[in-house]
C-alpha cells in the first residue's frame, strides 16, 4: 500500500535542549524525518527550542518554529497552520512523547483535526505506564523480571520486605533514567524511593527484583501498515544489568549469544512490538539474558520511538531508521522503499555486519564536584563515541582512541593504574574508566576469573583483552630493528596505534610509521554496506582496517581498498569536533555541516572525518564521502595521504579540530582559512596580550606563571581578586576566581598536576562588570560583525552557562563603538580568514578584551538563526577563498530581542556544587523571542541575575 496521500502537511516535534539522557541523536532523527517526508513533496512544520541544531536550520523544514516546547506553542502553531493533518512525535525523544500526550489529553489533536501517525497513543500509554506494561507481558507470555507498582512510600515499603535487597527502583515515564536506582542498602531505601516518585510525573514507580549480572541487550525494528516487521541491528551492553545502556560500552552484532537464543529473543520482540498497538514505525527493545547455559530470556522495556541507540544502529549498520520510520509514517511498506546504501535492494532487507563496532560513553564528571562517579541505572553520560572495526580488538581501540581523554587506546600509554586496591575498587565500582581498568588489572596479573566475578563482564570480552595484552608483552620484546612484519600487522590489525607501538619499544611514533611504509603495512579503507559486499553500495561511507596482502597468480601483490580517489576533482577535508561534551556539544556539529555544504556548493569534493554516531555531520549522506574514524592524529594523516585534498578546514569542529592544527601545519598539509600562527598567537595568552598593547587595546592586568612560586610572586603585584585559567582548552576548563594566596596555591598545583607544563595566566578580575561578545567574519581585510551579545549575569560566569540577549540590551553608544572598533582591530590584526569570536568585560563604560577565538564558536548557530542569515555558509566561503566579506548581501532579520538561555543537567548529580563560575556546566540551550524588555520573561532573569555566582 502506497503512501497515505490525505497526508499533505506534517508537524514535527523536536526534543528540545540538550539534557544528559536526551542529547543531539534525535536532532539526527529530527533532520532525517523532515528531508524524508519532504522528498515525498509533503509540507513540512517543525517545533524545537533549540537553536543549536541542525534540525532548526531555515532550510530543513517549510516553517521552523523556535518556540517552547509547551502546549500553547503547539496551539499556535496550529492555529496559524490550519492545514496541519498529522503530528510526528517519535523523532524527539521523551520529551515529544510526553508533549504529544498532553496534548492528547486536553483534546487539542481532535479539535483541530489532526491525526498522530508513526505510534499511536494507547502504545505510548502501555510502555510508558510500568504496570500495564507488565500485565501485557504477562498476558502474552513473555518473562520479565518479578515487580510490583507503588504509588505511596507505605507500600514501597511492604514491596521491599516482600523481594528483599538488592532492588531496583524505576519511575514512570522519565528519560534517561532519571529518579532510576538500585538499593543495596536497606538503609538507603527511603532516600531512593522518595526521590523515584518525585521524578516521575504521575508519582509512581516500578520496583522490581535487580537481575545483577544478566547480559544486556537492544534490538531495533521497524515495521509496516502490513505488519512486516525487521531487525535492523542486535545491540550487547559488554558492562551487564544495573548500569544505564546509555552509560554501558555497547557491541554490535551481539557477541556472546548462541544462535537459538538470539531466535527465541528476535521472537519475543516482534511479539511484544505486535502486541502494543497497531502503528507504522520503529520501537527499541531491551532484554536481560541470564549468565548461565540455559540463557534464560526476560523482557527490560520497550520504546515505540527513535531511541538513543537508533542513531548508533543507523550509523553501525548504513540503515538509516529515523528516514525509513518517517516514510514508514506516511504510509509506505517496507518493500516499496529503497535500501539507501546499495539503491538497488529494498528496505525489506535485514543489513548483514561484515565488522565489529564498539560504543564508548563519554563523561564529564570533572564538571560536577563532587558528583557520585560510580555508573549506576541513572545516565550520568555526555556523549558517545564509536570505532568501526574488522574485529572486536580493532574497534574496541579505534573507539578508546576517539575518546580524547589523553589516552593513546588501551594500555601502552603508561597511563594506566598501578595500585591493586584501587584497581579493585574501579572494578567493583563501575567507574567512568573501567574500560582502561580492566586491561590494567590483567596487566597486573589479577586472574580473569577474578575480573569476571566483579564485573560479571562476559568471559569472552575479558578473554579479548587478555589476547592484547599478551601481544604488547610479546612486542616488548623487540627493537624497531628486530619487529617482524607478522607481529606488526597483527598488532596494526588489532587496533594499535603507532604511538603505543612506539611507546612498547621505547622509540618514536614517527620511527613506526616509516617501518610500516617500508613493510608494506598501510591502511585500507572498507565500505559500510549494509549487505557484506553482497550487493554494490553506492554511498561512500568508509572505515579503515588492516589487511594481509593478497598474491594473484601472476606473482602481483596488492591489498583491496574501498575508497577509490576521485581523479581530477579538488578535494576539501572537514575536520568533525568528536565526542559531545560540556563546553563542545552540538553547535561545532551544526557548523561543521554547514562547513561541508558550503564547500560542495563552491564545487569541491567533500569528506568528513568524525567519530560521533550521534549526530548528522556523520550521516552518510551530508559530505561526498564520510571517513568515520577517530579525530586522531594517525587516522587522520592516513586519509589526508590517500586523499591528497587541496586542504583541511579545522575551524569548525571546536577546540579537537584546533588542537591538530599545529601537527597539519608542520607535515606541510594546507589549513584552509587562518593560518596555524595567527590560531596559535590567539591562544597564547603571552604573544596575544603583546598584540593588544601595540593596538592600544586595554586588557585587564595579567601575568603568565608555569609553577605555583611564579604565581605566588605574580600575586603581588596583582590584586586579588585573580581569574586563573590555563592555556589551549574550551569550556572553561580548569578555570577559577581565587581571593587569596592559600586558594591561589592550591587550584596552581591541581592544576599543574592534570595538564603538565601547561602556561597559566592570571589576570586581575574585573568584579561586577558587565561581559560581552562578538562574532564577525573576515576575510583579511574586511570584517562584518555578524552579532553582539550582551550577558544578563555578570562578569565571571562562563559564557556558555549565561543568559545572553542578542543585539545587547543596555550597551550605550559610545561602549558599542569601542566593541566594533575592537572586534575590527583583532580581527585584521591576527589576519583571519574566516571567522572569529571575542569576549569582552565592561567597566566604568571601558571595553576590556578577555580573549579572542579565531573559529566558530557557540553561539554561531544561535545568531544565524535569530537573524535567519547562513553565517556559517558565507564564512567557509570565504575560508576557501571562494568569495570575500564584500560579495554578500547581509541582511538580518529580528523582531525585538532573542535571550540564549542555557539548560543544566544537575539532576543527575545530587550533592553538587549547582553554584556557576568561570568553568562551563550546561549541557545545552533554548532561545526565546521576546518583543521588548518589557517581556516578563526577561524581567525575571535580570532581576535573578546574580544568584549564583561562585567562585
Amino acid at each position: 500500500m502506497p503512501k497515505d496521500n490525505s497526508i499533505k502537511s506534517v508537524l514535527i516535534i523536536g526534543s528540545g535542549p540538550i539534557v544528559i539522557g536526551q542529547a543531539c541523536e534525535f536532532d539526527y532523527a529530527g533532520s532525517q524525518s523532515a528531508r524524508s517526508i519532504r522528498e515525498e513533496g509533503i509540507e513540512v512544520i517543525l517545533i524545537n527550542s533549540n537553536p543549536a541544531t541542525i534540525m532548526t536550520d531555515p532550510s530543513m523544514a517549510d516553517h521552523v518554529y523556535l518556540l517552547p516546547l509547551t502546549t500553547k506553542s503547539i496551539i499556535q502553531i496550529l492555529k496559524e497552520h490550519p492545514q496541519i493533518d498529522a503530528v510526528l512525535p517519535t523523532m524527539g525523544g521523551q520529551t515529544a512523547l510526553n508533549l504529544c500526550l498532553e496534548a492528547d489529553e486536553k483534546g487539542i489533536w481532535e479539535d483541530f483535526g489532526v491525526k498522530l501517525i508513526g505510534v499511536d497513543v494507547n502504545a505510548i500509554n502501555i510502555t510508558e505506564d510500568r504496570e500495564q506494561f507488565k500485565n501485557l507481558l504477562k498476558k502474552i507470555g513473555v518473562p520479565s523480571a518479578p515487580a510490583e507498582i507503588c504509588t505511596s512510600y507505605l507500600r514501597g515499603k511492604e514491596i521491599a520486605q516482600e523481594f528483599g535487597f538488592p532492588l531496583v527502583i524505576r519511575p514512570s515515564f522519565t528519560l534517561g533514567g532519571t529518579g532510576a536506582a538500585i538499593v543495596y542498602k536497606k538503609e538507603d531505601f527511603d532516600e531512593l524511593l522518595t526521590r523515584g516518585l518525585e521524578a516521575s510525573p504521575i508519582h509512581e514507580v516500578l520496583i522490581d527484583k535487580a537481575l545483577m549480572g544478566w547480559k544486556e541487550y537492544e534490538l531495533e525494528l521497524l515495521r509496516d501498515k502490513n505488519d512486516n516487521v525487521v531487525i535492523i541491528c542486535s545491540i550487547e551492553n559488554m558492562d551487564p544489568m544495573g548500569i544505564h545502556t546509555g552509560d554501558s560500552i555497547t557491541v554490535a552484532p551481539a557477541m556472546t549469544l548462541s544462535d537459538t537464543t538470539f531466535q527465541k529473543m528476535r521472537d519475543m520482540a516482534i511479539l511484544m512490538m505486535r502486541s502494543i498497538g497497531n502503528f507504522a514505525g520503529g520501537c527499541n527493545v531491551q532484554f536481560a539474558v541470564s549468565p548461565d547455559e540455559k540463557e534464560d530470556i526476560v523482557a527490560i522495556e520497550i520504546n515505540p520511538r527513535v531511541s538513543r541507540s537508533s542513531a548508533l544502529a543507523s550509523k553501525a549498520t548504513g540503515y538509516p531508521i529515523a528516514k525509513i520510520a518517517s516514510k514508514l509514517a506516511l504510509g509506505y511498506n517496507l518493500d516499496e522503499l529503497q535500501n539507501q546504501i546499495t539503491k538497488s535492494t529494498s528496505a525489506l532487507f535485514e543489513p548483514t555486519l561484515d565488522y565489529v563496532i564498539v560504543k564508548i560513553p563519554r563523561w564529564n564528571f570533572d564538571k560536577f564536584e563532587g558528583a557520585d562517579r560510580t555508573l549506576g541505572l541513572q545516565m550520568k553520560s555526555v556523549g558517545e563515541v564509536m570505532g568501526i572495526g574488522r574485529s572486536f580488538q580493532e574497534a574496541l581501540h579505534k573507539a578508546t582512541q576517539s575518546l580524547e581523554i589523553k589516552r593513546n587506546g588501551l594500555g601502552a600509554d603508561g597511563k594506566g593504574y598501578k595500585n591493586y586496591e584501587q584497581i579493585i575498587e574501579k572494578l567493583t565500582f563501575a567507574s567512568w574508566d573501567r574500560v582502561f581498568v580492566i586491561y590494567d588489572a590483567i596487566a597486573m596479573g589479577i586472574p580473569l576469573s577474578r575480573i569476571h566475578e566483579i564485573t560479571k563482564i562476559d568471559m569472552w570480552f575479558l578473554k579479548q583483552y587478555e589476547e592484547l595484552y599478551v601481544l604488547e608483552k610479546e612486542i616488548s620484546t623487540h627493537t624497531i630493528d628486530t619487529l617482524p612484519k607478522d607481529l606488526l600487522l597483527e598488532a596494526k590489525q588489532k587496533g594499535f596505534a603507532d604511538r603505543q607501538i612506539a611507546y612498547i619499544m621505547g622509540c618514536l611514533e614517527s620511527q613506526v610509521n616509516k617501518l610500516r611504509e617500508e613493510k608494506n603495512i598501510n591502511r585500507v579503507y572498507k565500505l559500510v554496506d549494509t549487505c557484506a559486499a553482497e550487493f554494490k553500495a553506492q554511498t561512500p561511507y568508509y572505515y579503515s582496517t588492516f589487511e594481509a596482502e593478497i598474491e594473484t597468480a601472476t606473482g602481483e601483490i596488492y591489498v583491496h581498498n574501498e575508497s577509490i580517489v576521485t581523479p581530477n576533482k579538488e578535494k576539501v577535508v572537514v575536520l568533525g569536533s568528536g565526542p559531545n561534551r560540556i563546553g563542545q556539544g552540538i553547535e561545532f556539529d551544526y557548523s561543521c555541516v554547514h562547513g561541508v555544504l558550503a564547500a560542495k556548493e563552491c564545487g569541491y569534493e567533500t569528506i568528513m572525518i568524525n567519530c560521533n554516531p550521534e549526530t548528522v555531520s556523520t550521516d552518510f549522506d551530508t559530505a561526498d564521502k564520510l571517513y568515520f574514524e577517530p579525530v586522531f592524529w594517525e587516522h587522520i594523516y592516513d586519509i589526508i595521504r590517500h586523499e591528497k585534498p587541496i586542504g583541511v578546514i579545522v575551524q569548525l569542529g571546536g577546540q579537537t579540530a584546533l588542537k591538530l592544527a599545529e601537527k597539519l601545519s608542520k607535515y606541510g598539509i594546507k589549513i584552509l582559512g587562518t593560518s596555524f600562527d595567527a590560531l596559535d598567537l590567539a591562544e597564547d595568552r603571552g604573544r596575544f596580550s603583546e598584540l593588544l598593547t601595540e593596538l592600544k587595546i586595554p586588557f585587564p592586568q595579567f601575568g603568565i606563571a608555569e609553577t605555583a612560586d611564579e604565581a605566588s610572586a605574580l600575586a603581588d603585584t596583582l590584586d586579588f581578586p585573580l581569574l586563573i585559567r590555563p592555556s589551549y582548552v574550551l569550556g572553561g576548563q580548569g578555570m577559577k576566581i581565587v581571593i587569596n594566596k592559600q586558594e591561589l596555591e592550591e587550584h596552581v598545583i591541581n592544576l599543574l598536576k592534570s595538564i603538565p607544563g601547561n602556561k597559566l595566566l592570571l589576570d586581575h578580575y574585573l568584579d561586577g562588570a558587565i561581559e560581552a561578545e562578538a562574532d564577525a567574519i573576515c576575510d583579511g581585510k574586511n570584517v562584518y560583525i555578524i552579532g553582539i551579545m550582551e550577558h544578563i549575569e555578570p562578569c565571571g560566569i562562563h559564557s556558555g552557562d549565561s543568559n545572553a540577549t542578542l543585539p545587547p540590551f543596555n550597551l550605550g553608544e559610545f561602549v558599542m563603538q569601542q566593541i566594533k572598533d575592537h572586534t575590527k582591530n583583532i580581527a585584521l590584526a591576527l589576519q583571519t580568514v574566516g571567522l572569529i569570536n571575542i569576549q569582552f568585560a565592561i567597566k566604568n563604560d571601558i571595553v576590556y578584551i578577555i580573549e579572542a577565538n579565531p573559529r566558530a564558536s557557540r553561539t554561531v548557530p544561535f545568531i544565524a538563526k535569530a537573524y535567519g542569515e547562513p553565517y556559517v555558509n558565507y564564512a567557509t566561503k570565504v575560508m576557501l577563498g571562494h568569495n570575500k566579506v564584500t560579495d554578500f548581501n547581509f541582511n538580518p532579520q529580528l523582531k525585538g530581542f532573542a535571550i540564549k538561555q542555557p539548560v543544566f543537567s544537575f539532576s543527575k548529580f545530587h550533592n553538587v556544587n549547582k553554584a556557576l563560575g568561570p568553568e562551563m556546566k550546561s549541557t545545552g540551550e533554548s532561545i526565546l523571542f521576546i518583543d521588548d524588555l518589557k517581556d516578563d520573561q526577561f524581567y525575571e532573569l535580570y532581576s535573578r541575575r546574580k544568584m549564583y555566582l561562585s567562585k
